[in-house]
């Protein structure tokens, strides 16, 4: 029996989750994608704590022009900014599952010109 889409994309996640963790020295970039916007967050698994997060709902994000793909590069880039204040600079890069193509490559590109390194 085929999966859906969405069921397929977990099945993914759960299987990227298995070896991508979060720790205090290297926490994990997790991205949330949907339709219309995309979110990030950098999480440090072990304490359980979100270290920063940024989306495309942001107000200075939202009201920049652009496509979708230019404003998940602006949420790279802001979501490393907050990553640099905070400390951290190096993180695991999780895909949710989505393909590494697109809005999803267009914000871990953002986040390595602003010089987050994973």
């Amino acid at each position: 029996m085929a999966f859906s889409k969405d069921l397929r994309r977990l099945k993914i996640r759960k299987r990227i989750r298995g070896s991508v963790n979060g720790t205090e020295q290297r926490p994990r970039l997790s991205v949330f994608r949907s339709n219309k916007e995309i979110y990030a967050q950098i999480i440090d698994d072990v304490s359980g704590k979100t270290i920063g997060a940024a989306s495309s709902r942001d107000k200075d994000i939202a009201s920049a022009a652009g496509n979708k793909i230019e404003k998940a590069n602006l949420v790279g880039k802001a979501l490393a900014e907050k990553a640099k204040k905070a400390g951290v600079e190096t993180v695991s890069f999780d895909r949710g599952g989505y393909l590494y193509h697109g809005r999803i490559k267009s914000l871990a590109d953002g986040a390595r010109e602003a010089g987050l390194k994973f």
